[in-house]
């Protein structure tokens, strides 16, 4: 068995905001598999998530405030006193961001320049990473993936609130966080998919809501590209980037993440896909509707900075990826699921994602 060396977390202070999230309560549970002394600050989970189905929250700090409220951020900033921080609190959703825009600038904006200022105070932070989207990006459609390079933009709020993010990021490493050697990095990683996630307006939540149903999934547009990966492929990254930065400042930097070329499908091919993988005769339905908000139709990422300098690439191919996020729902969904049983799967997965590094993922 390759391993990613998660030995390097143990012992260590990690400050995890957003950690009642879907990706945040995944990594919650891989630090603290790692021996790390978590603390977590994030909005009250929502009933039937991922961080209350499971026992995520046994063995961790867990605060519950508002990443915009600096006051309580800044207390539990100083009680923690954290060597490694990965900020992941944020409105996730577009179509939420429509609805509540100032909302969202608020979160995703404001509440980085919070989580920062923290981190500008601190004597203890060695290592930050900022995850952000691949949707940071000035999307003219283009057929080639995104570099790092390119403009940031986007027309609907979230979009831009994230890449407002990315700038403020940017502008608190070269006016403060360089000059103490702090060093901080974005991850902008493609749609992610799992066991847990229960977001509205998110096409695997939505397919495994129609399938325990035993209704067709409805898709609203089937034709839009996205890059999408396993939830295990950016968290892994995300621990990837903060311990190389961490041992050297080299290594700071903004990094896509994503999967293969060949696992940027259109929404139409995640549902055929997911389908078949689920079974019991399950199908989908074009709803697509003109006069909705605005959501890019072609968005892929170019991912081979974070894989020439860091030497990471993707374990699962999408296939892959949904029997995961399947086998876990399955799981869940079982008239007679427990805690103990979800957390067996969680493990099971985590295991088998990092025996299968060895034919990718991290080479260093």
């Amino acid at each position: 068995m390759v391993s990613v060396n998660l030995e390097f977390f143990k012992g260590k202070t990690v400050l995890i905001t957003g950690h009642t999230g879907f990706k945040g309560a995944w990594l919650c549970h891989i630090l603290k598999r790692a021996g790390a002394n978590v603390h977590g600050y994030a909005l009250e989970a929502e009933r039937g998530s991922l961080f209350e189905v499971s026992s995520v929250s046994d063995g961790m700090n867990s605060v519950v405030s508002d990443i915009r409220d600096m006051t309580k951020l800044a207390h539990v900033f100083h009680q923690a006193n954290p060597e490694i921080v990965l900020h992941m609190a944020a409105q996730p959703l577009v179509l939420d961001s429509y609805a509540r825009p100032a909302y969202t600038f608020d979160t995703n904006v404001m509440g980085t320049v919070n989580l920062l200022e923290c981190v500008r105070g601190s004597e203890t932070v060695r290592s930050v990473v900022v995850v952000t989207t691949d949707k940071v990006y000035k999307n003219l459609e283009w057929a080639y993936g995104y570099r790092e390079v390119d403009a940031l933009g986007g027309s609907d709020p979230y979009s831009a609130s994230k890449a407002c993010a990315e700038i403020v990021s940017e502008s608190y490493r070269a006016s403060f966080l360089h000059s103490k050697n702090i060093p901080i990095s974005t991850a902008r990683a493609g749609n992610v998919i799992g066991g847990g996630d229960i977001s509205a307006n998110r096409i695997i939540p939505d397919c495994i809501r129609a399938a325990v149903k035993g209704k067709p999934i409805i898709i609203r547009n089937p034709s839009s590209v996205r890059p999408y990966q396993h939830v295990l492929e950016p968290l892994f990254a995300y621990l990837y980037i903060a311990k190389m930065q961490y041992e050297s400042y080299d290594f700071a930097g903004n990094y896509n993440i994503g999967p293969e070329e060949s696992d940027c499908v259109t929404t139409g091919e995640l549902a055929d896909i997911f389908c078949n993988e689920w079974g019991e005769n399950q199908s989908w339905e074009d709803v697509s509707e003109p006069g909705a908000p605005h959501e890019a139709n072609l968005l892929r990422l170019d991912c081979s900075k974070i894989r020439s300098k860091l030497g990471w690439r993707p374990v699962w191919n999408l296939k892959t990826a949904i029997a995961k996020t399947i086998e876990w729902e399955k799981a869940n969904h079982a008239a007679d699921h427990a805690t103990e049983d979800i957390t067996t799967v969680m493990n099971n997965q985590i295991d088998e994602y990092l025996e299968g590094v060895g034919n990718g993922g991290f080479t260093r």
